[in-house]
């Protein structure tokens, strides 16, 4: 490896997912702390491209469009050659056009996780360790440097967090990953109405989770609330961003807008059914508690239940919810 001082240029091609994304930022920040002369540049999905892009060190910043039209490896070598040679070429992705691209930029130092593609072409293939996902990607770094980074810092975005005149409760039905992740409308809405003489509400979701959202909208006026915006399919990303940001308190799924808030520290209550919440719950966020239940069937990983009966969201009642809400605030 160069001297510090020497790298001045580092490739990074992000995770595809939202939340995955903004969990790869405790490691951007390792590296731009390692390599403090280094410029980045930045390949990824449209969704990770928008919320990390404003990094202000990210001079490049490419949407990966490989998979659109024609052959995808001779897509994958053309891309390379655009985007050129780099210091340091990092991939979060374990899949093999991640490799060949890597390998395709004739970087100078390539790395990923471990697989049989990453150990055929890259530089250094590293087999990660059990725990969270952050700490995951953290050891992709400290292959590279052979140094600890310690600590790992919290999340962060650069998007600049909304103003909202008072203070306000978003809820964030949706979880783009499938329909396992998520808790229940009617549930959410009974949670809201709880606050509502405390806060304002804005409801979150994408363009495929506006009926959720609406379904809220309807019980919320059945209980008499009507102090609440639906925003469900109307933001863009960085929108998305920083109107998570400025919230006074957040309740979600486990989803990417979850790891949104916890790059604010936003006081934020997390509902977790089928997925590893050791691995993706929310990282360093000082005001954040997970309510789940722990079923014998959970987590079983899958986007839908395969067993029909969605016992690790269902039993989850809004009292729970309520509950845990008041652990991380206070009236």
């Amino acid at each position: 490896m160069q001297k510090r001082t020497e790298i001045t240029s580092i490739l990074i091609i992000l995770p595809n997912w939202l939340g995955d994304a903004v969990m790869a930022t405790p490691v951007i920040e390792a590296l731009c702390e390692f390599y403090p002369h280094a410029t980045l540049t930045l390949i990824g999905s449209f969704v990770s491209i928008e919320a990390l892009k404003y990094h202000p060190l990210c001079k490049r910043h490419y949407i990966d469009n490989t998979k659109k039209g024609g052959l995808r490896l001779l897509n994958t070598y053309k891309f390379a050659k655009e985007i050129g040679p780099h210091d340091i070429a990092i991939s979060f992705r374990n899949q093999i056009h991640a490799s060949l691209l890597l390998k395709f930029t004739g970087s100078r130092v390539t790395v990923a996780r471990n697989s049989w593609h990453a150990r055929l072409f890259l530089d250094h293939a590293v087999q990660t360790p059990q725990g969270h996902l952050v700490e995951q990607y953290v050891s992709l770094v400290e292959a590279i440097t052979h140094e600890k980074v310690d600590p790992v810092s919290p999340l962060r975005l650069f998007i600049e967090p909304y103003h909202y005149d008072v203070p306000t409760l978003g809820i964030n039905p949706g979880a783009t990953y499938g329909s396992a992740k998520r808790w229940y409308p009617e549930k959410f809405a009974a949670v809201a109405a709880n606050y509502a003489n405390h806060y304002d509400i804005v409801i979150f979701g994408g363009p495929t989770e506006t009926e959720m959202a609406k379904a809220i909208e309807e019980e919320l006026i059945k209980l008499g609330i009507n102090n609440f915006t639906n925003l469900a399919g109307t933001t863009t990303i960085k929108e998305l961003c920083s109107h998570i940001g400025g919230l006074s308190l957040f309740i979600t799924n486990d989803s990417g807008p979850m790891h949104v808030a916890a790059a604010y520290q936003v006081p934020t209550v997390s509902i977790f059914g089928p997925t590893k919440h050791l691995e993706t719950s929310q990282w360093k966020n000082r005001q954040s508690k997970i309510v789940r239940h722990d079923i014998e069937c959970a987590p079983c990983m899958k986007r839908e239940c395969p067993l029909k009966h969605h016992e690790c969201m269902k039993l989850i009642e809004a009292d729970e919810v309520i509950e845990a809400v008041d652990t991380v605030v206070s009236f």
